[in-house]
C-alpha cells in the first residue's frame, strides 16, 4: 500500500507533467504555423512595368493592386522599372515575372538571354494587356506571349466569350463578361496558345481580328508557363473583383502552384 508521503510525491509530478505536455503541444503547434508561413513567403514574384513607348497611367494603381493581391495569398513581390534584374542571379530568385504594361524595347541582348534561361528552366510569366506591345524584334518573347498589338479603338464596353472555363483562371466566370477597357487587336497570333476567352467584335465598334479573337490564353513554352490577358489598360480593373481574380488564378498558374 503506498503512503500518503508517496501518494503526494506522484501527484506532486502529475501536477508538473501536464504542464509541460501542454507547453510541447503549443511549441509544435506554432512551430508548423509558422513553417507554413515561411513556406509561403518562399514564393517571390517579380513586377516589371518598363516603358519604352506609350506609358499607361495605370501603371502605379496596376502595382499596388498586384502586391496586394500576392500579400493576400503569402507571396512576396519585388516592383521594379530597372532591367537590371534581368540577370541570372536575380532572376533565380523569382517563381514568376510578371511585364505589367510594358512597351517597347525593354531589354538589351543579354538581358533577353536571361529572360530566355529562366523560362527555359522552368520560370512563369504573365503579361498583362500591352506586355503585347512589347519587344517586336525579338521573336522569341512574341512567341512567349503568344500574339502582339496592331491597333485598338477607343476604350468601351465590350462582351467577352469565355470559351474555355476549364482553367483555373475562367473557371468562376459568366459564360458572357461584359466589361469596359481597351481591347487590343493582335498580328502574329501563334497557333499553339491556348485559347479562354474571346471578343466578340459584334458587341463593341473597331475591332480588326474578325471570328477569332482571342483576348486571354495560355500554354507551355520552352520549358515554362506562359499566361497572357488583354485587359488591364485601365485604372479601373484593377478594383474589379473579378478581373483581379483572374489575374490571382493566372499568377497561380504561372507559378505551377495549388494545382
Amino acid at each position: 500500500m503506498k503512503t500518503f508521503k508517496t501518494r503526494l510525491m506522484m501527484k506532486t509530478q502529475l501536477m508538473h507533467l501536464v504542464p509541460r505536455s501542454l507547453f510541447l503541444f503549443f511549441f509544435i503547434a506554432f512551430f508548423a504555423i509558422d513553417l507554413s508561413a515561411q513556406s509561403q513567403s518562399d514564393q517571390q514574384v517579380l513586377i516589371f512595368s518598363k516603358t519604352e513607348g506609350f506609358r499607361h497611367s495605370s501603371i502605379e494603381t496596376g502595382t499596388k493592386a498586384l502586391q496586394q493581391l500576392a500579400s493576400n495569398e503569402g507571396i512576396n513581390t519585388r516592383h521594379t522599372e530597372d532591367s537590371r534584374y534581368f540577370h541570372p542571379d536575380s532572376l533565380s530568385s523569382y517563381n514568376a515575372v510578371i511585364f505589367l504594361n510594358t512597351t517597347g524595347n525593354v531589354l538589351n541582348d543579354s538581358q533577353e538571354e536571361a529572360f530566355e534561361q529562366y523560362i527555359q528552366n522552368g520560370g512563369g510569366f504573365l503579361g498583362i494587356h500591352s506586355a503585347a506591345d512589347t519587344e517586336y524584334e525579338w521573336s522569341w518573347y512574341g512567341d512567349l506571349v503568344g500574339a502582339y498589338f496592331v491597333s485598338h479603338p477607343h476604350i468601351q464596353k465590350a462582351t467577352i466569350d469565355v470559351v474555355d472555363q476549364s482553367h483555373r483562371a475562367t473557371s468562376f466566370l459568366p459564360k458572357e463578361w461584359k466589361r469596359t477597357d481597351e481591347w487590343y487587336n493582335y498580328k502574329s497570333i501563334s497557333k499553339e496558345i491556348n485559347v479562354l476567352m474571346e471578343l466578340d467584335e459584334s458587341s463593341y465598334e473597331g475591332g480588326e481580328n474578325g471570328d477569332f479573337h482571342p483576348i486571354a490564353w495560355y500554354h507551355e513554352f520552352d520549358g515554362g508557363r506562359a499566361f497572357y490577358t488583354g485587359g488591364g489598360h485601365t485604372e479601373e480593373s484593377y478594383s474589379e473583383d473579378l478581373f483581379m481574380d483572374h489575374l490571382r488564378e493566372a499568377l497561380y498558374y504561372v507559378i505551377g502552384d495549388k494545382e
